[in-house]
């Protein structure tokens, strides 16, 4: 990947050139005319386009994005401290809140990057065969960004080529279901020509695992699970496996390894301002770990844990009578030679009564969180968000299969993750149900904090449940069928006199 972040700070400090008035011809400066002329020029541009989803503003594995994606779980409570967060996180939100804005236009961004690409990546001289690859990439990180925004907002305008004039730039919403079966068919046309893997210098870029892996994940949101069982099946056939450790899926020392299947590359390079946006002096690291670290080593403790999950965790011991090894990988609690920042449990102040802080991608480590790993840049972390795990396609398959009464066939699959945490073998004869509860609570503890639970349990039609059972900070603020989903912007109701808000907004 460390050509792609090279890329990224040719392309950002080229397009950061400002025509004078004066100048009629700047030639520093680069247009379609003069860049899409070589693959230097595609990887630029894909390198711009894998850069938003980890975009600290907007994107959905930069720092807001892990911050809104989780905020509104019964596993997951944001501290009053930044108001568009806070109220998210309580249900208090309006149409006018910036972060869910941000997250519309940074999804709309990459979508346009994307088709940009599709368009103009035939004019540019290359091999057949990677002129095929470049396609499927372009049209996975188009999907991609259309799923973010299907189980964000619901109804979105489909816009699949690079508006020409004004008016193309205005577009009606298209019906969700709609919206996912051009996800189902970005996925499935990127899968069929995207490689499994890259060479060393490229690797963090969508393969065909990865476009599998959400295509598995797009059937479960339909419900298709046939499909799903097919489509996952497919990546279970691949190299992915389960890392013996399960805490080395969110150690920077740890990145791109066996489970990883599909992963957002950072860095702590290139400029010392990680809200920079794209210029020369943003960094390519991100301030999750920073803002989420108790203000004893430096953090902003904007976040932390219910005890709701604290208590999920403690459900099961293991085989030897020990905590769950993830509970000891996801949060910090006061236990005997409990350590944080290389500081005993008890030098920490916990937030709002809660019994445990978030452990999970925290560089904990080190001493603090005031600088990257390499000292470069400022509260930057280097350590990648693991966007798609392979304990995710085991996961997803059993539920596929479960819910087609097929648990026999689900079971393996469910004990591959419960091995791994050193549990007991899954009790034999468990109905469809009794395995399907399994699951859930299998599917809470393995993925917290990494963007799942809100929407695993719409889609099990489980939110309004969990949430009111749970310990959370304004759940009694949540209306069901209003909150599954972010309202529309209302900058784009504004701009935009074909698009019409979401029900009860």
């Amino acid at each position: 990947m460390k050509k792609l972040f090279i890329f990224l700070l040719v392309f950002t400090l080229s397009f950061g050139c400002k025509k004078s008035v004066l100048e009629l011809d700047n030639p520093n400066r680069i247009t379609e005319e003069t860049f899409w002329k070589t693959e230097t020029d595609v990887n630029s541009a894909f390198a711009a386009t894998y850069s938003l989803l980890r975009n600290v503003d907007g994107g959905f594995w930069g720092v807001r994005g892990i911050e809104l994606a989780n905020g509104r779980g019964d596993d997951f409570y944001i501290r009053n401290d930044v108001a568009d967060l806070y109220r998210l996180s309580t249900f208090t939100n309006t149409t006018d809140n910036g972060v869910t804005s941000n997250l519309w236009n940074t999804c709309y961004r990459g979508i346009f990057r994307a088709n940009q690409i599709l368009e103009n990546v035939g004019e540019v001289p290359m091999d057949a065969a990677k002129m095929k690859e470049y396609v499927a990439e372009a049209t996975f990180l188009r999907g991609l960004n259309y799923y973010i925004l299907a189980i964000n907002f619901g109804d979105v305008p489909l816009v699949l080529a690079v508006p020409k004039t004004t008016q193309e730039y205005f577009r009606a919403k298209s019906p969700e279901a709609e919206v996912w079966t051009q996800i189902i068919a970005d996925f499935t046309a990127a899968a069929a020509d995207l490689p499994s893997s890259y060479p060393s210098q490229w690797i963090g870029r969508a393969t065909k695992g990865a476009s599998l892996g959400f295509l598995g994940k797009a059937y479960l949101f339909t419900k298709d699970w046939a499909n799903a069982e097919a489509t996952l099946r497919q990546v279970t056939a691949m190299s992915y496996q389960l890392m013996p450790n399960y805490e080395d899926n969110f150690l920077a020392t740890r990145k791109n390894n066996a489970e990883s299947v599909f992963e957002i590359q950072l860095a702590d390079v290139g400029g010392t301002d990680p809200w920079a946006g794209e210029v020369a002096n943003q960094a390519l690291g991100v301030t999750t770990a920073q803002e989420f670290a108790p203000s004893e080593v430096g953090g902003w403790f904007e976040v932390g844990p219910t005890d709701k999950l604290f208590n999920e965790f403690q459900k099961e011991k293991t085989v030897d009578n020990d905590f769950d090894p993830r509970m000891y990988a996801t949060l910090i609690w006061d236990y005997p030679g409990a350590t944080f920042y290389r500081k005993p449990f008890s030098s920490f102040k916990l937030s709002f009564g809660f019994k445990s802080l978030f452990k999970k991608y925290q560089n904990y480590m080190q001493e603090n969180e005031l600088s990257g790993a390499s000292g470069a840049s400022n509260f930057t972390s280097s350590n990648n968000e693991r966007a798609l795990r392979y304990a995710d396609v085991l996961l997803m398959l059993a539920e596929a299969l479960t819910m087609q009464g097929n648990t026999a066939s689900a079971y393996p699959f469910v004990q591959q993750i419960r091995t791994r945490a050193k549990l007991a073998a899954l009790t034999p004869g468990l109905t469809q149900e009794q395995l399907m509860a399994e699951i859930r609570h299998q599917r809470m503890i393995e993925f917290a904090r990494e963007n799942q639970r809100f929407y695993d349990l719409k889609r099990w039609g489980l939110l309004a449940q969990e949430i009111a059972n749970s310990d959370k900070v304004g759940k009694q603020f949540f209306v069901p069928g209003k909150h599954d989903y972010f309202p529309i912007p209302q900058n784009e109701i504004n701009t935009n006199q074909l698009i019409v808000q979401r029900p009860n907004w």
